[in-house]
C-alpha cells in the first residue's frame, strides 16, 4: 500500500463513541499518521473534504450513517479526485455498508484500509449525487420521519415501528418512469432507485444491484388491491413478494410523479415532478471487502507474458 496516512471525517454525534476512540488509537500504534474532524452543522462534511484534499490527503474516512456517507462521497465526487474512500458505519440502518460486507465494527471497518480501492459509480439526479438508492413511495415517507429518539431505542426495527403505526395514511401514487427500451406507468406503492441493493433499514428493493457495473437497478412495486396487507409484508423483510416487483437495470430513467409520492435520496428527501436519474460510471474509489457482493467487475491481474 501507499502513504499510511488517512483522515476520518465523523460525524459530531459519534464523538465520544469509545469503539472508534480505541479504533483510531489502535491505528495510530499500528504507524498510522490518523486524523479526525468532526462534523457539526450542514455543509460541514463538504467543507472538511476540500480542507483534507487541499492539505494532500488521499485516502478518508467517513464515519457516520448513510447520509454522512452520501454527503462526503458527494463532495469528493465533485472535485474529481483520486483520493479513496473508506466507511466507517455508524448509523442506525448503514444500508449500503451492510450491502456491501463492511465491517460494522469501527477497528474492522479501518482494516480496509490495507485493501487496494475500487471504482464504482454513483447515482445522480438534478445536480445531487447518492451513493446507495433513491427510494420513493410510502417507504421513503416512513424512512424521512422516523425519528431520531426512537431509532436510539429501536435501532433499525424503528422504521418497522413507524411504519406499522401510520397505516391510517397509505395510499398509492401515480408514476410515470421510462429509459432505454423500458416504459412502465401506474399506481405503484414503493420505487427502488439503486446503486445499492437495500434502503429503509435493511428492505432489499434491488436485490441483484452492482455498484459498478454503469448501471442503476429500478425496482417498482405495483399497488395491489390489498394495499395494507402488502405494505405489512413490506416492512417485515418483504417476505412473499418479491415476485410482484418489476425490475429493470438502466443508464438512466426519467420518472414523471403525481402529488403524493414521496422521494429521498439515502435518507435526504427530495422535490420534483419530474425528475431524470443517471448512473456515473466509476464516479468514486472506494475501500470496500475483496469479495464484497456489490462488486461485479474482477480486479484485473498483470501476469508476466
Amino acid at each position: 500500500m501507499g502513504e499510511r496516512k488517512a483522515l476520518l471525517i465523523l460525524h459530531g454525534k459519534q464523538a465520544l463513541n469509545e469503539e472508534v476512540r480505541a479504533a483510531v488509537k489502535e491505528r495510530r500504534a499500528q504507524g498510522w499518521e490518523l486524523a479526525v474532524r468532526v462534523t457539526w452543522e450542514a455543509g460541514d462534511a463538504q467543507r472538511l473534504v476540500d480542507e483534507a484534499l487541499t492539505a494532500g490527503y488521499t485516502q478518508l474516512i467517513a464515519g457516520g450513517g448513510d447520509g454522512t456517507l452520501r454527503d462526503i462521497a458527494e463532495a469528493m465526487a465533485a472535485r474529481s479526485t483520486q483520493a479513496s474512500l473508506v466507511l466507517m458505519p455508524l448509523g442506525t440502518a448503514n444500508d449500503f455498508a451492510r450491502a456491501a460486507g463492511v465491517p460494522l465494527e469501527p477497528a474492522q471497518a479501518l482494516n480496509l484500509l490495507d485493501t487496494e480501492p475500487r471504482a464504482i459509480d454513483l447515482g445522480e439526479v438534478g445536480g445531487q449525487v447518492f451513493l446507495n438508492m433513491a427510494t420513493g413511495g410510502f417507504g421513503s415517507q416512513v424512512t424521512a420521519n422516523t425519528s431520531e429518539d426512537l431509532k436510539k431505542v429501536l435501532g433499525g426495527a424503528a422504521y418497522l415501528f413507524t411504519g406499522l403505526s401510520r397505516f391510517s395514511e397509505l395510499h398509492a401514487a401515480y408514476g410515470e418512469l421510462h429509459g432505454p427500451d423500458f416504459q412502465w406507468s401506474g399506481d405503484l406503492l414503493a420505487l427502488g432507485i439503486g446503486n445499492g441493493r437495500q434502503a429503509g433499514g435493511g428492505h432489499v428493493l434491488c436485490p441483484n444491484a452492482l455498484a459498478d457495473d454503469g448501471l442503476l437497478d429500478i425496482s417498482i412495486l405495483p399497488a395491489p388491491q390489498e394495499v395494507v396487507g402488502t405494505l405489512k409484508s413490506l416492512l417485515a423483510d418483504g417476505f412473499g413478494i418479491d415476485s410482484m416487483f418489476v425490475r429493470a437495470r438502466l443508464p438512466w430513467v426519467e420518472i414523471k410523479v403525481s402529488e403524493g409520492l414521496y422521494i429521498n435520496l439515502d435518507g435526504e428527501p427530495l422535490e420534483g415532478e419530474s425528475l431524470r436519474f443517471s448512473a456515473r460510471p466509476a464516479a468514486l474509489r472506494v475501500h470496500l471487502p475483496e469479495h464484497s457482493p456489490l462488486l461485479g467487475v474482477p480486479v484485473a491481474i498483470n501476469r508476466p507474458g
